[in-house]
């Protein structure tokens, strides 16, 4: 079956008691025992399983080809259960541009708690070779990555993770299953923030781990899940699995919006640099050609000419788009991103990222011009 079909069918059954067509919201945190103390519903108590995230567990699953799936209450507690399913001593690499979120968690309570990393420009192959330890277990990919959209390799990093016996985790937000297939090219796991795309409507908090295989990694995983206190809520599944039907027809719109955008903000003089895949221009086009297909998603970046008051002046005069974080939603947002990853961050201060939603591009467009001075 094509994606789109797989879309609306992956998880969904017709519920045996009501025969019920849209998958019912079980809200109980307990199930019933029989008389010789056995479940016969297969659920315990809700924190181990329940309907509603088996259901989107199934689907995701599905959907990114793997094995299994395990949902959880927001993107960086999927992050923190993969990164603690390691040992202390472990070393991870992870991209030189790597969310911040997850290069807090790495350099934090992680680097205490006796995990190693280190940054590199993993679309460099020798540069990925000599940062390689006998102690590397786990190579961290985000393609496109956060907020400058680098494209990584994945194929060519999977290679020289199974050659060092370390696991590949693509971070896939950004493309999503309905552009990329990260397993398909190699990836152990694949990690989504399940708030932005797969959610699609800014409502809803969540996060997914998907394997290649339902190994004894991932069992600790989901672990985590169960004992780390980070299980999503039934509604939050039910959510998130009425989403998913329209997923490929949203990412497809929105990528469309994107590129026609991104060719915009190219030909603007008040810009001095535009980050998108789908760009001609961008490093990594070809390798993005390659390995996403049907778009190259819904993010852009771009850098304003003159100061980091320039650039917050340009998001103050948006009337469409909304300044706000977060992404994936159906409205169009812009955030300037060094002011939300504080002090620390690698980001330029000129640099403006939009989510683009579905309102119709040349709105967007004119929006645009008018915030960058065209009248």
């Amino acid at each position: 079956m094509r994606f789109e079909t797989r879309a609306v069918h992956a998880g969904r059954e017709v519920d045996p008691t009501t025969r019920a067509v849209v998958p019912p919201l079980v809200l109980s945190t307990t199930f019933e025992r029989a008389a010789d103390g056995s479940f016969l519903s297969g659920y315990i108590y809700t924190r181990n399983g329940n309907p509603n995230r088996h259901a989107l567990e199934q689907a995701l699953a599905e959907l990114e080809g793997g094995a299994v799936a395990v949902a959880f209450s927001s993107g960086n507690a999927a992050t923190s259960a993969v990164l603690q399913a390691l040992d202390p001593g472990d070393h991870v690499i992870a991209s030189v541009e790597t969310y911040y979120g997850t290069r807090a968690v790495l350099t934090g309570a992680l680097q205490r708690w006796g995990l190693q990393s280190d940054f590199v420009d993993l679309a460099d192959p020798e540069a990925l070779q000599a940062a390689l330890r006998p102690n590397t277990r786990l190579i961290w990919v985000e393609t496109p990555s956060n907020p400058r959209l680098q494209v990584i390799d994945i194929a060519a990093v999977a290679r020289l993770a199974s050659a060092a016996g370390a696991q590949l985790v693509c971070d896939n937000t950004f493309a999503t299953p309905v552009l990329q297939q990260p397993l398909a090219l190699g990836a152990d796991l694949v990690v989504h923030s399940t708030t932005k795309y797969i959610g699609g409507h800014s409502d809803v908090l969540g996060g997914c781990v998907v394997a290649r295989a339902d190994d004894q990694f991932v069992q600790r995983i989901r672990g985590y899940q169960v004992f780390g206190g980070a299980a999503p809520s039934p509604f939050d599944c039910w959510l998130l699995l009425r989403s998913l039907p329209t997923l490929p027809y949203r990412v497809r719109a929105q990528s469309e919006g994107a590129l026609r955008v991104a060719r915009f903000l190219t030909d603007h003089p008040a810009v001095a640099q535009v980050h998108y895949p789908g760009l001609p221009s961008h490093p990594g086009h070809e390798v993005a050609r390659r390995q996403m297909h049907g778009g190259f998603g819904g993010m852009v970046s771009f850098q304003v000419r003159g100061s980091e008051q320039d650039a917050l002046s340009v998001a103050a005069r948006v009337r469409l788009f909304t300044r706000a974080t977060s992404l994936g939603g159906v409205e169009s947002l812009i955030e300037h991103r060094a002011s939300v990853e504080g002090a620390h961050t690698t980001t330029p201060r000129t640099l403006l990222r939009l989510s683009i939603g579905l309102e119709h591009p040349d709105d967007l467009i004119a929006d645009l011009a008018h915030a960058l001075g065209d009248g």
